[in-house]
């Protein structure tokens, strides 16, 4: 498909710079792009690689001047990319209808606009709603619920109940719903406390791959809307995670903490159960988590400490070394003296 620098510009309300009617037939970055293809740039050092490559026009977010391209001024270049890039690499459409491989309970009630793909089982009183799809070997259990638009890529299982809004995605190899891991220790064993809750994903959500996402042990584990979970997260059993968060790779969660909207927890983080996020609370990387954060508070560190005050932590630390040099320098000192005053 090919569009005008105009007609682009006019999608993410740019102002264009040079000629209007350039013809753009593709999306690509400086390093990549060919004759015809739009590319963006961010800072200056970007802007001199997409300057100098084949590409036919920038799309930026700072005052720039091309002399052989035309350019599109935004104030945000990588908000325009991500409107941008459907249009020019739009989703493979997925046939309507049921795969004869498919099994499919007598009361499930599957949307006939809706793509069941092969190896699927449907349980009984499933809902699946209209043009939402699932692209193969997706289980899905008893009395699930999946609203209108959203995708479970391929081996997605959902245990029993698990409810899932509108425009949901949900990537290869995720489990939601499984047992919540709870015990208690009864006449020298550890007996099994059964998990009756379910799992509630609002709308707008995306879940990365390879995840597990534990049914609630009483109530139910809550995903809020428009929030993005990257791949390998472990959340447990009565987790509620607030609307619009940002939960990075290989986070995991113990049970019953609760996230506000807007949090941010960043890769390999644990966090410990019962805990309270507030609103816009940040945690850094490999960080261990063990108590409250407030509204906006940011944490990093084993355990967690504010991070100005780990930051802190973290530079005495790398100064140990020397200080420990300066500590053997002056206990030799101190000897030398006593050993002249002996």
């Amino acid at each position: 498909m090919t569009f005008t620098v105009a007609q682009i510009a006019e999608k993410v309300r740019g102002e264009v710079v040079g000629n209007g009617e350039t013809p753009i037939t593709g999306f690509a970055s400086a390093e990549n792009a060919r004759p015809g293809d739009l590319t963006f740039a961010d800072k200056e050092e970007y802007f001199l690689a997409a300057d100098a490559s084949p590409a036919a026009a920038i799309l930026v977010s700072v005052p720039f001047v091309s002399a052989t391209k035309a350019v599109i001024r935004v104030p945000n270049a990588r908000v325009a990319v991500a409107r941008l890039l459907p249009l020019f690499f739009p989703p493979d459409e997925t046939p309507q209808g049921i795969d004869p491989t498919a099994r499919i309970a007598a009361s499930a009630q599957v949307d006939p606009t809706a793509h069941i793909g092969p190896g699927c089982v449907i349980g009984a009183r499933v809902k699946i709603g209209a043009r939402s799809v699932l692209l193969g070997g997706n289980h899905v259990g008893r009395d699930c619920v999946i609203g209108d638009d959203s995708v479970l890529h391929p081996n997605v299982v959902l245990y029993a109940r698990t409810q899932i809004g509108h425009r949901v995605a949900v990537h290869a190899g995720t489990v939601i719903g499984s047992d919540g891991y709870g015990y208690v220790f009864d006449e020298g064993k550890h007996r099994k406390v059964l998990q009756v809750g379910n799992v509630a994903i609002h709308d707008d959500v995306e879940i990365g791959a390879n995840c597990a996402i534990d049914r609630g042990a009483l109530g139910s584990t809550v995903i809020g809307q428009g929030s993005k979970i990257d791949n390998l997260v472990h959340i447990a059993h009565n987790v509620v995670i607030g609307g619009h968060c940002l939960v990075m790779g290989q986070v995991g969660f113990a049970g019953s903490t609760k996230l506000g909207d807007y949090c941010v927890i960043a890769s390999q983080s644990g966090i410990a159960g019962h805990l309270k996020l507030g609103h816009q609370a940040t945690v850094g990387a490999k960080s261990g988590v063990m108590r409250d954060i407030p509204d906006k508070g940011t944490v990093l560190g084993i355990p967690a400490a504010p991070d100005k005050q780990a930051k802190r932590q973290f530079i005495a630390i790398q100064q140990l070394p020397d200080l420990i040099r300066r500590m053997r320098e002056l206990e030799k000192q101190l000897a030398d003296l006593a050993a002249r005053a002996d």
